[in-house]
């Protein structure tokens, strides 16, 4: 019963539509029928009857034209929306990496950050973001996943594709395994020290055993992505796209994968940590640093965390 009255439905609304067309048939085939076998009606109605009916799909025509422009209309804005859907991607070169993460700084309560070492991160994001969470006394949501320093195969394994696929610069250090390891602890230290200057700061490190071979940057506008081969495109995706919601998932169970740090029971550190400070404090995350650093070492790793180079500026 349902299925009839749909077709009746469907029958009645094809009617509608086509209703000029439909009185042209009928008028054709009435007055057809009654001059073929009625012989009732005059030349002069059967004339007239003709011209009405070709007024009538002369008017189904021009209404059909009038229906043509707005499909394609119709077909253009799907098109659009496509297109718009395509462009929900934008690559990045060159420095419009580092002003896409400039204006990804602004007017954010949240970073989340995923990559090898995180030595960007540490040089600049953690330091303007809680600049400006100071000023604005606002509170700020830092997640931060990285190699964990404390994983020789990870370190060696991202190290050698640093050699391999990062590109080196003229001044760099050679990536090897113990460099990656003090970046890594560098970025927890960094971590444990800027939390001491912003109470409204909450922030987590988390330790993957897996090698990035991207970098993500997830602020409230936007996520980057991008690679440590500078001359490589990178991307940039908007918030509101699905590819932004996709990765807030992608990242939230990376994370969930990696071993957390408890920072809550780091010990103090001064305004510029000593060595002693700082292997305490990596005790107290039960994450020691290895015997065979040296003061040195752990000097390099505290001038790393807390007056690292921006390394785009290079």
């Amino acid at each position: 019963m349902a299925a009839h009255v749909g077709r009746l439905e469907r029958f009645v609304a094809w009617v509608l539509r086509n209703a000029d067309v439909v009185v042209a048939l009928g008028i054709a085939m009435a007055v057809g029928l009654l001059d073929i076998f009625g012989d009732v009606i005059s030349d002069d109605v059967s004339s007239g009857a003709t011209l009405v009916v070709l007024g009538l799909l002369a008017t189904g025509s021009i209404v059909e034209r009038v229906r043509r422009p707005a499909s394609i209309q119709e077909a253009m804005s799907g098109t659009r929306q496509a297109l718009e859907d395509l462009a929900m991607v934008r690559s990045l070169s060159g420095n419009e990496v580092g002003e896409a993460l400039r204006k990804a700084r602004q007017h954010t309560n949240l970073w989340y950050f995923k990559g090898g070492t995180g030595t960007y991160l540490r040089a600049v994001t953690l330091p303007l973001c809680v600049a400006a969470a100071k000023e604005q006394r606002s509170q700020l949501n830092v997640k931060i996943d990285i190699v964990n320093p404390a994983d020789e195969r990870a370190c060696a394994a991202y190290a050698r594709f640093r050699q391999m696929f990062g590109g080196q610069r003229r001044g760099d250090d050679v990536w090897t395994t113990d460099r990656v390891r003090r970046e890594s602890y560098a970025t927890v230290l960094a971590a444990c020290w800027y939390q001491r200057q912003l109470t409204t700061l909450e922030i987590s490190v988390h330790l993957s055993a897996a090698v990035p071979t991207l970098r993500f940057d997830l602020s409230e506008t936007c996520l980057i992505i991008t690679q440590d081969d500078q001359s490589r495109v990178n991307l940039l995706v908007e918030r509101g796209q699905p590819l932004y919601d996709y990765y807030v998932t992608e990242l939230h169970q990376s994370r969930e994968q990696a071993t957390v740090l408890d920072l809550r029971v780091a010990s103090p550190l001064g305004q510029e940590p000593t060595v002693d400070e700082v292997r305490t404090l990596f005790d107290d995350l039960r994450l020691p640093l290895p015997r065979v650093f040296t003061d040195s070492d752990i000097g390099k790793i505290i001038e790393k965390a807390l007056h690292a180079e921006d390394p785009y500026r290079r």
